[in-house]
């Protein structure tokens, strides 16, 4: 006699691979607001969401798209950019009364220095209180585009290369050695608002 077998399929996010469920139920165990952040290419974003049973709330999202509107001219896909997003982040999230939060990566590779932390170094400069250890923040050279103005600088007589890597700050009328001057202008006006 042949018995039938229930089969159980995991959850549909699992399968396809956006979801790791086992870090999900960790992460809202501690009951704290998530600061959830996502990069691509070109682009940051940032929020902070708030577990419900009916669905994720989120509560205070910010993104690299908002920087243009305070004049940021530069590619919106570097860790100054990133930096910047956690700044403003964090200034909205203290509006909605927002105290502290544990940081949430996703799938993404945790790697040292990287724009995930930049973000989560705006968010902790804003006043959010978020657990992370030192170590992995990016440091305040790169956090200020000094390293990208220093390797504009070291290969500005190089046309070929420089045009690679800079063809778009040039097309735009920037000259990457300003990019910590717009850097500090920018996060002034996000402290000023």
């Amino acid at each position: 006699m042949k018995k039938n077998k229930i089969a159980i399929l995991p959850f549909r996010r699992k399968l396809q691979g956006k979801t790791n469920y086992r870090q999900r139920i960790k992460l809202l165990s501690s009951r704290k607001p998530r600061l959830v952040v996502r990069k691509a290419l070109k682009n940051i974003v940032a929020q902070i969401v708030e577990y419900e049973p009916v669905g994720d709330r989120v509560i205070a999202s910010a993104s690299s798209a908002e920087l243009k509107k305070l004049n940021w001219r530069i590619t919106c896909g570097n860790i100054p950019s990133a930096y910047l997003v956690g700044l403003l982040l964090g200034k909205k999230a203290k509006k909605n009364n927002v105290v502290d939060a544990v940081l949430d990566i996703g799938l993404q590779k945790s790697v040292k220095g990287s724009r995930l932390y930049a973000v989560l170094k705006g968010v902790v400069d804003a006043g959010i209180n978020v657990p992370h250890s030192k170590e992995i923040l990016p440091t305040s050279e790169r956090i200020s585009g000094m390293h990208i103005a220093k390797y504009a600088k070291e290969i500005e007589n190089d046309g070929e290369k420089f045009n690679k890597f800079f063809g778009a700050y040039v097309k735009n009328n920037i000259n990457p050695g300003d990019i910590p001057k717009l850097f500090e202008e920018t996060r002034k006006k996000i402290l000023g608002a």
